[in-house]
């Protein structure tokens, strides 16, 4: 049954609550701000988009969500893909493809699907998030250097083969046209930048409470419009609304649909993979525990919400999160009030927030790729095995130079191919004290167990699942029993797993050792490969007499077929 953690929150809520989630909200509220400026920049829509997203979003994750301390908004994750979809689509077509991955998560949370999300690999996460670093850094390099790009349908620029209009979606394409700008540089904003960037370093370091974001942007405003009164101008974030837009419903026809969904699809598997590590994140820190899907409903609501009021996809923030539990917020309550603060702002203060040099939200932005790449994850992770170092560079790679979905799907095969791998080099199917080829060591008498092994029987035991990956290895054991044998016992005690795979090499075993004379008995058998041989018949076949509970009943079998 969905049933929002702010149902739960209040059940004990007192004043002394609310105070504390009441400050937390303010200090959030606060710290919000200049991020969500700065990601409705970086991804290509509006300074004003990043704080309707903010405020909406904001509100309905912390109203609906499954964590009691989950801060929602616009994130840098997804400044990559909304740059590519807005550059795409326009404004309609985002606001449809959030529209429907705000559905498909509604979907996941009420089909339970919230712990699978768990299950996407630490290489993986690592590498797109550090490649969406890198993309968000990168993204930045004309508005820190303050170049004037000249891409107009007036002026279009031809780059790797292809004509451009306007500035180019892909990262590697952006980078070639910054560089044929980069004569233009506005050495003014250079330095705003340069050293607003060296002020968050060195005040990050020392300061915990105060965010350095905030403190850039109020300084470099008031500098900026100073210095303007002086000939020094820098460009700004433009004007932005004093209120909320009225909502209204994106384009729903069935080609939109049709061809947006992909995207929406891409939207939804990064707001659930995000949202539920932040999630993670902060149980770690509270000692709480969410409930994944009903934070996937949550954050679908949101999804939905959003857009209708001009915002663009939302998610969990981590870095949010983390400074409401840091500053006392225990309860959605924090959430909901950071949300009324930036409501607030947008009301009294927005005409100010136009005055906000672009080049001083490239320092932010780029300050939060750096924190967001997680360069000691990274060196813990490539001091590690191999495997682990090639998922990590290819989601890393293809995240930066093609697309953030193709990433994690192609991460996921790299993954899946590697442990498939390992399953095989650990698997073992064991006999005699002397080797087999295919990897196969032996293991005859068990000296252990003192097991009375009849003549003319012999055990194989199989170590570890019997699937595709390892039929040869079951195959070559098989071949190697010879004709001196009349009973093969499968010990099958370390076999959890068996499929389609495994079944046919036992069906193939069957009709070998029944050319040679040879009866096989299962023992030891689990439940699933039990169930599986039931199914598909191989329990009739093999005999059922023939499948036994333990080894000691395996060799009394023997013993009884050899008489």
């Amino acid at each position: 049954m969905f049933k929002p953690q702010i149902i739960n929150s209040m059940k004990n809520y007192s004043a002394s609550k609310f105070a504390s989630d009441f400050v937390a909200g303010i200090i959030v509220g606060i710290v919000a701000l200049p991020l969500a400026i700065a990601f409705g920049v970086a991804s290509g829509v509006t300074a004003a988009a990043g704080i309707f997203t903010a405020i909406i979003a904001g509100f309905c994750i912390s109203a609906f969500g499954g964590s009691t301390v989950q801060i929602g908004g616009p994130t840098g994750a997804f400044t990559v893909i909304v740059y590519g979809i807005f550059a795409k689509y326009g404004m309609s077509g985002l606001a449809t493809a959030t529209v429907l991955a705000g559905i498909l998560l509604i979907l996941l949370g009420v089909f339970k699907m919230g712990g699978l999300v768990k299950f996407i690999p630490y290489t993986i996460v690592t590498g797109f998030t550090a490649g969406i670093a890198v993309t968000i850094a990168g993204g930045q390099i004309g508005n820190f250097f303050g170049l004037s790009i000249g891409i107009s349908e007036a002026n279009p620029v031809k780059i790797l083969g292809e004509t451009y209009t306007k500035m180019p979606g892909d990262f590697l394409p952006k980078m070639i046209a910054f560089g044929k700008y980069f004569s233009t540089i506005d050495w003014y904003s250079f330095i705003m930048a340069a050293s607003s960037l060296a002020f968050l370093f060195i005040w990050n370091r020392f300061i915990k409470k105060i965010p350095g974001s905030l403190i850039v942007i109020i300084v470099t405003t008031v500098l900026s419009v100073i210095l303007a009164k002086h000939g020094f101008k820098t460009a700004t974030i433009g004007a932005i609304p004093t209120s909320l837009p009225k909502p209204s419903l994106p384009d729903f026809g069935i080609k939109t649909i049709t061809s947006l969904f992909p995207t929406a699809v891409s939207i939804a598997v990064l707001a659930a993979i995000e949202s539920l590590l932040s999630a993670a994140v902060a149980d770690g820190m509270t000692g709480d525990k969410h409930d994944s899907d009903t934070e996937l409903i949550g954050q679908g609501i949101a999804n939905i919400v959003s857009p209708l009021f001009g915002g663009i996809p939302a998610t969990g923030a981590i870095a949010r999160t983390a400074t409401n539990i840091k500053n006392g917020g225990r309860t959605p309550v924090a959430g909901i009030i950071h949300a009324l603060t930036l409501l607030i702002i947008l009301l009294f203060a927005g005409k100010y927030a136009s005055l906000i040099p672009m080049a001083a939200l490239a320092a932010v932005l780029v300050n939060v790729a750096w924190n967001m790449a997680g360069f000691p994850a990274i060196n813990a992770l490539l001091k590690g095995q191999k495997s682990d170092i090639c998922v990590f560079t290819v989601t890393f790679l293809i995240t930066v130079f093609v697309d953030l979905t193709v990433a994690i799907e192609v991460g996921l095969g790299f993954a899946a191919f590697f442990f498939i791998k390992k399953m095989i080099d650990l698997s073992e199917v064991q006999n005699n004290r002397e080797t087999l080829t295919g990897g196969i060591t032996s293991n005859r008498d068990m000296p252990e167990e003192k097991l009375d092994i009849p003549e003319g029987a012999i055990v194989y035991e199989i170590d570890g699942p019997l699937f595709f990956g390892t039929v040869r290895k079951f195959e070559v054991a098989v071949e190697n029993a010879g004709i001196a044998y009349k009973v093969l016992i499968l010990r099958m005690r370390n076999t959890i797993y068996l499929d389609a795979g495994g079944i046919k090499a036992l069906e193939q075993a069957k009709a070998a050792c029944d050319r040679k004379g040879i009866t096989i008995i299962l023992s030891g058998i689990h439940t699933q490969p039990y169930m599986l041989c039931e199914k598909t018949g191989m329990a009739d076949k093999l005999g059922r007499e023939n499948i036994c509970a333990n080894i000691t009943d395996a060799i009394e079998r023997a013993k009884t077929i050899l008489k």
